[in-house]
């Protein structure tokens, strides 16, 4: 497929960009608790530029003092943070990419504790359950705030940005005096479309004002509040369209508060582009270029998109996290080298809320961009047993940097427990990633020996300097009478289709295992029950992954026992305990699913000890854990380990 329309330049305001590839603005805790960007902040950005994207949006960057968030958050409120704005700039500009900052301030959304005031928001109503209660602002407050944001403009011409990005999405400040939902004012600020808007008319002028042709000016709204009340696709239209009145040379349109955070960052059931037909609403009209988000993971449904008219530009947000390089490998054709984003918010989304560093699972190299891996200086033989996700990370990472490695896997498939994890409904991302780290091994030159169970007679053929050990997990058969009846169906083998389930089943463990077991069951039209120990189902799961999975669970009918204890598997079910001592039993199955988990497997490392091998442990085989942890343990070893140096 051809690609022109994605790889045409465009003009926003007084800049233009050489492609329609956008990075949008994204929290990653990479600033400095002083509100400047780090080294680590400048190599991210300048990473995703050198990969190719047209223009690069530094993340949400807090415009008044007392409204940071968190203590990473990058400041323009005064001075100091400039300098390293411009070495964020001078480095996007070497690679040819344009950049933007967005300027916030999240308002209700934020967090007192961490900002040392008070929240402020149109009116005093809370973004959530638990969270602070803003303060309404006052009318004359409104007009400083405004000046606020003039000032951080300014300071971020002076940086020598292209353009700024004015937060009005999501319930932020800007957001709250737009969306009836927050605004319940009756000055000057409240009321009427015309006083709703007048906050943001206000700020969108000053803007203009300081900077004035010297940088573009984009705003990004909400194509949807997703909330009773609030702005639906028809009201974030006419934003649009006053807003280009106001002056405004672009928009980068987006989708809901944060109660409804699963419109936001979309969990990996969700499609790529599944904002397109909101944005193509609002496209419809303005005339002032128009930027999609959504969960795009590679460029051919974005192509379409703007060559269509529907959008003008796309931005790859947590794509570009998995794969920075999104757009050259588009352009030379290599689209099997794409790492997509599976939207497992392990290490993105769920860290950023932590205030910790973002990671990502499929790219463990986010967060080291500032000390990248070198090439060995002593290149050394490396057996790499298991490949499973650490196994192959491992493996590409140390061959990547000159070392001979061989891979050696039990099975005749790669992927591990990671590929078993790709049949559940949506999931099927997981499955391209793998895919991609196999190109990626066999481009860097390693060796696979697959079917071949490796011991340590095996490995000593191969004469290592390190053997990394990534042998994975195994399912958890817990000591519960019955438990080891060949009749009961291992979930890993239900799902790779090596045996089959009757009509009604029971699955037996309702984490996220168990829970997308019983989903896969429940779309092919089986009768499913889960029955779990804790509370609730997907305790393990991110929120925006459970809800969705709940969704599917009150469509199919699943039924859901919580609470439950499991003394005994019995031939059609199991007997259980309930939290309040009284014993039960859930009969009349025609096959029961073990899903309690699993355990670390290593039955390799100590007897490789003991041989004299120099012996690393990554992923699973140390723990059963996530895959987040096996993929950066495996980097950190192939890439900083002190043997491999």
């Amino acid at each position: 497929m051809s690609f022109e329309t994605m790889f045409s330049p465009i003009e926003i305001g007084s800049m233009t960009v050489k492609n329609r590839f956008v990075v949008p603005p994204m929290g990653n805790n990479f600033a400095n608790t002083d509100g400047t960007w780090s080294e680590q902040s400048i190599a991210y950005y300048a990473e995703r530029a050198r990969g190719g994207f047209g223009l690069v949006t530094v993340e949400a960057t807090v415009v008044h003092e007392g409204a940071k968030g968190g203590p990473r958050k990058p400041c323009l409120y005064d001075d100091g943070s400039v300098a390293s704005l411009s070495r964020i700039a001078e480095a996007c500009h070497a690679h040819g990419a344009k950049v933007s900052v967005q300027l916030q301030n999240a308002g209700p959304e934020g967090n007192a504790k961490n900002a040392g005031a008070p929240l402020q928001a149109a009116s005093p109503i809370p973004s959530a359950c638990g969270r602070d209660v803003p303060r309404e602002v006052p009318a004359e407050k409104v007009y400083e705030l405004v000046r606020g944001y003039g000032d951080a403009a300014e300071r971020a011409l002076r940086a020598g940005v292209d353009a700024v990005e004015i937060h009005m999405a999501h319930g932020y400040l800007v957001g709250s005096f737009i969306s009836q939902r927050t605004n319940k004012r009756v000055d000057e600020f409240g009321g009427s479309f015309e006083n709703r808007m007048r906050f943001p008319r206000l700020i969108v002028e000053e803007v203009r004002r300081r900077v004035g042709d010297r940088a573009a000016v984009i705003a990004r709204i909400n194509a949807s509040d997703e909330m009773l009340g609030g702005l639906d696709v028809h009201d974030a239209a006419a934003v649009a369209s006053y807003l280009e009145a106001c002056g405004v040379a672009c928009l980068h349109v987006s989708r809901a508060v944060h109660i409804k955070d699963e419109y936001m960052w979309a969990p990996t059931a969700v499609h790529g582009g599944f904002n397109a037909d909101l944005v193509s609403e609002i496209k419809r009209a303005v005339h002032v270029p128009v930027i999609a988000v959504g969960r795009f993971t590679d460029p051919y449904y974005a192509e379409l998109l703007v060559r269509e008219g529907r959008a003008d530009l796309i931005a790859f947000g947590r794509q570009s996290l998995a794969d920075p390089h999104l757009p050259l490998k588009t352009k030379k054709g290599c689209s099997e080298d794409v790492v997509p984003c599976i939207a497992c918010l392990q290490g993105c989304v769920a860290r950023m809320y932590r205030g910790e560093p973002i990671r990502c699972l499929a790219n463990p190299l986010l967060g080291h961009e500032a000390d990248p891996p070198l090439q060995a200086a002593s290149p050394k033989r490396v057996v790499v047993v298991g490949g499973g996700p650490g196994g192959l990370c491992a493996a590409f990472t140390a061959a990547e940097r000159g070392h001979s490695v061989v891979l050696y896997e039990r099975r005749s498939t790669l992927g591990g427990g990671m590929h078993t994890a790709a049949y559940p409904p949506g999931k099927g991302d997981i499955a391209g990633m793998i895919r991609s780290y196999i190109v990626r091994c066999g481009k860097a030159g390693v060796t696979f020996k697959m079917g071949c169970e490796a011991d340590a007679a095996v490995v000593s053929r191969e004469r290592p300097d390190v053997v990394v050990v990534a042998t994975g997990s195994r399912p958890l058969v817990p000591p519960i009478e019955g438990a080891n009846n060949p009749a009961v169906i291992a979930a890993e083998d239900l799902l790779e289709g090596r045996c089959t389930a009757g009509r009604k089943v029971l699955v037996v463990g309702g984490g996220m295992v168990g829970c997308e077991t019983a989903d896969f069951l429940a779309e092919l039209q089986h009768e499913v029950a889960v029955v779990e120990y804790r509370d609730s189902l997907g305790a393990d799961m991110a929120e925006e992954h459970r809800k969705l999975l709940m969704r599917d669970f009150a469509e199919y009918g699943v039924q859901q026992v919580v609470g439950a204890k499991v003394r005994a598997f019995l031939a059609d079910g199991v007997a259980f305990e309930t939290s309040d001592g009284r014993r039960c039993e859930l009969r009349g199955f025609d096959s029961v699913v073990l899903a309690m988990g699993y355990v670390g497997y290593d039955p390799l490392s100590a007897e490789l000890v003991r041989a004299g091998f120099d012996v690393r442990i990554v992923g699973d085989a140390v723990e059963a854990r996530r895959a987040l942890d096996a993929t950066s343990e495996a980097f950190e070893v192939a890439a900083y380990d002190a043997v491999l140096a």
